[in-house]
C-alpha cells in the first residue's frame, strides 16, 4: 500500500509508504551506489536513479475515496542523486566545484522533465547528511521527490509572501535579503548569491542561501548563477562542517515555486540548510514544543551561529587558496 493522506486540521500531507521499512540501514558490507553495483554500472561521474523504496511512484495504485478525509494516489517519482562514484567522502563540499555543478545540472534536467508531466505539482530537491540524523546510506547523495501536491510548509510561505506582495507591492524575500545583507548574520556573499543565518532561525546552525536575482524556479537559473551556486554550496557547507571543529550533520532543502498554478511573482527560490549540532556539539532534537506546537527553542543566537559558520568559511577559503 502506498498513498497520500491529508491532515484536515493543518493541511499537511503525509506520505504513507510502508515499503520503506525494508530499506537497508547503514550497511557496512555493501553499497548500492558504488560503481559496479547492479543499478550503477561503470563509467559515470554522477547519476540519478529511481529510489528502490519510493514514497511516490508512477505505478502507484489507485485508492478508494474516503467519505471524510482527503486521500490521494501516491503518484510521482522518488529519485536518488548519486553525486560521485567515490564512496568515502564525508560531504558534497569535499567534491570539486565542477562536480557539484555537474550534479546541479542533472537536477535541473530532471526538473525540466518533471515540469512536462501535468500530474506533478511540486519538485522537491533535498539532501540529508550524517548518521546522527538517520541517513540510511552514507555514500554522498541527495534526493528528489516529484509530488502531486505542494508541501504545506511551502504553501504557507506562498500565502505569507503573496499577502506581503499585495500589501506592499514588493517581494517579501527580496526585502529579507536586503535586511540580512546589512546584518552581522551574513556568512558569505557573491555577486549572484548570498548566504546568511536568518534572524528567525529555528535550528542551531541554520543557513539560508538566496539568489540575489528574483527567481521562482530552479530551471530559471542561468549558467553563471548555477556556476556560482556550486561555489557557494561548496564553501557554505564546508564552513558548516568547520564551525564546531567536527563534521556537522545537516538537512538541506530547496524551496521554490510550484510547477503548476503560477506565475508566482511574490515568491523567491532559496535553499534552507539546517545544521543540527548545538554550540556544545550535541545533537539538537525536535522535542515536544517543536514537534507538537511548532515553537522552536534556539540554543544560541543567530548572530553567534553566523560568527561560528563565518569563521569556518574563512578556514575553508584559506585552505582553498593554499591549494590554488
Amino acid at each position: 500500500m502506498s498513498e497520500i493522506r491529508q491532515d484536515p486540521t493543518t493541511g499537511d500531507w503525509i506520505l504513507v509508504a510502508p515499503r520503506r521499512v525494508s530499506r537497508p540501514w547503514q550497511p557496512s558490507d555493501f553499497c548500492p551506489f558504488d560503481p559496479g553495483a547492479p543499478e550503477t554500472g561503470y563509467g559515470w561521474d554522477a547519476l540519478i536513479l529511481p529510489n528502490r523504496y519510493p514514497v511516490v511512484a508512477p505505478d502507484a495504485p489507485e485508492v478508494e475515496p474516503d467519505p471524510f478525509y482527503a486521500r490521494l494516489r501516491a503518484y510521482g517519482r522518488a529519485l536518488v542523486v548519486v553525486e560521485t562514484p567515490e564512496h568515502g567522502l564525508d560531504d558534497i563540499s569535499d567534491l570539486p566545484e565542477a562536480q557539484i555543478r555537474r550534479v546541479l545540472g542533472l537536477v535541473a534536467e530532471e526538473m525540466a522533465k518533471a515540469a512536462s508531466d501535468p500530474a506533478i505539482a511540486y519538485f522537491l530537491f533535498f539532501r540529508n547528511k550524517g548518521r546522527e540524523i538517520g541517513v540510511s546510506l552514507t555514500h554522498p547523495h541527495s534526493q528528489i521527490y516529484e509530488l502531486p501536491v505542494v508541501p504545506a510548509r511551502v504553501a504557507r510561505e506562498l500565502e505569507r509572501s503573496k499577502s506581503y506582495y499585495e500589501e506592499r507591492g514588493r517581494c517579501l524575500h527580496c526585502d529579507i535579503i536586503s535586511a540580512e545583507s546589512k546584518s552581522k548574520r551574513v556568512v558569505a556573499s557573491w555577486p549572484r548569491w548570498i548566504a546568511f543565518v536568518p534572524f528567525y532561525a529555528r535550528w542551531p546552525h541554520e543557513v539560508h542561501l538566496y539568489p540575489t536575482r528574483h527567481v521562482q524556479l530552479f530551471t530559471e537559473l542561468g549558467e553563471e548563477e548555477l556556476d556560482e551556486l556550486a561555489a557557494a554550496l561548496k564553501l557554505v557547507l564546508c564552513g558548516l562542517n568547520k564551525a564546531l571543529g567536527k563534521p556537522m550533520p545537516y538537512m538541506m532543502v530547496l524551496h521554490q515555486a510550484p510547477l503548476r498554478g503560477g506565475p508566482y511573482p511574490h515568491y523567491h527560490l532559496h535553499f534552507e540548510i539546517y545544521g543540527m549540532y548545538r554550540p556544545d556539539g550535541k545533537l539538537k532534537y525536535a522535542a515536544s514544543a517543536e514537534t507538537g506546537a511548532n515553537i522552536y527553542t534556539l540554543d544560541t543566537t543567530p548572530e553567534d551561529a553566523a560568527e561560528r559558520i563565518r569563521a569556518g568559511v574563512e578556514i575553508c577559503s584559506a585552505s582553498r587558496l593554499g591549494h590554488a
